[in-house]
């Protein structure tokens, strides 16, 4: 097939070298302007397109891929079908009406639960035993579309949105090798999904990753920690500047202290959580500073024994 590729981020890799690897012909390839990054704020392309460029593909970075004049474009490269991985923009319906066979979008939960910008931390914050990747057809509506397959991911008790995201990616990649030219043969018909069944996981903020010990009990800490790394990073506020947590373990033992209270616990520390356990602090960054263990961090600010960690 003839098939035009849309994708930003790194979870758009895989599925790109699959691709690549395939009898497929990729026409062009769909992904965001480069961005100002790093504290030089100096232009970086999305990694989709150092990888396409790398294998001498049209590389094409529309500010709007809806605009008429783009479509116009799309049109002439007639692809058969098209593949998106998280692009990153919105497909209006002159887009979607552009391939025969449609637009396939790898979305990475098991549809319909967790449709939606961030399901990857959803999924990891809801405590759910797996998730996985689906591929379905591309409508207008927020991930709705009919679906043509899925496959099941593990959530491990360790893992963080920045472990659990490739595996998802990989998974949807290789799935994608294995339906697509069943659905150009058309042995694969679409399911719609159950609108009853349908959650959602919206785009995630910095203040959602702000844990409120008097709140949230030690294994929702917990979570919020896996779930916000690599970003926004869970938080909270000691002595009025943001002391993060990096990672952590919900310890079955009784705090000492009123939720947010620092226990010492071994050579690092404890906090006490709202359901009156305590969670370890595993490694930690403080204002201005670098991830380290807590207990290096302790033991530069021995202070901190007894104090609260607070919302502000």
């Amino acid at each position: 097939m003839r098939i035009i590729f849309m994708g930003s981020p790194e979870f758009a890799l895989p599925a790109l070298r699959r691709l690549i690897a395939s009898e497929h012909e990729i026409v062009a390839v769909y992904t965001q302007p480069d961005r100002p990054s790093g504290r030089g704020r100096k232009l970086a392309p999305p990694p989709v397109k150092a990888l396409a460029l790398e294998h001498g593909l049209d590389v094409r970075q529309p500010r709007s891929i809806s605009k008429p004049d783009v479509v116009d474009e799309m049109r002439r490269l007639a692809p058969d079908a098209g593949v998106i991985a998280a692009y990153g923009q919105i497909l209006r319906q002159p887009v979607l009406d552009v391939p025969p066979l449609g637009i396939l979008n790898i979305h990475a939960s098991l549809l319909p639960r967790w449709r939606g910008a961030a399901p990857i931390p959803a999924a990891i914050l809801a405590g759910d035993a797996e998730t996985g990747a689906t591929i379905m057809l591309v409508r207008l509506a927020l991930d709705a579309g009919p679906m043509l397959a899925s496959v099941r991911v593990r959530v491990l008790a360790s893992d963080t949105t920045a472990t659990l995201t490739p595996k998802i990616a990989e998974a949807g990649a290789g799935l994608l090798a294995d339906i697509l030219p069943k659905w150009e043969r058309g042995e694969i018909s679409a399911v719609e999904q159950d609108e009853a069944a349908a959650t959602y996981a919206p785009q995630i903020e910095k203040v959602d990753a702000l844990i409120d010990w008097e709140r949230d009990a030690a294994a929702v800490v917990e979570r919020k920690v896996r779930a916000y790394n690599p970003w926004p990073i869970a938080y909270s506020y000691l002595d009025g500047q943001p002391l993060r947590v990096l990672e952590c373990t919900a310890l079955d033992a009784t705090a000492a202290g009123e939720p947010g209270t620092i226990s010492r616990r071994g050579d690092g520390f404890a906090i006490a959580s709202a359901d009156g356990q305590a969670v370890l602090a595993v490694t930690v960054q403080g204002p201005g500073g670098k991830p380290m263990p807590a207990s290096a961090y302790l033991r530069g600010h021995h202070e901190i024994v007894g104090k609260r960690m607070v919302l502000s």
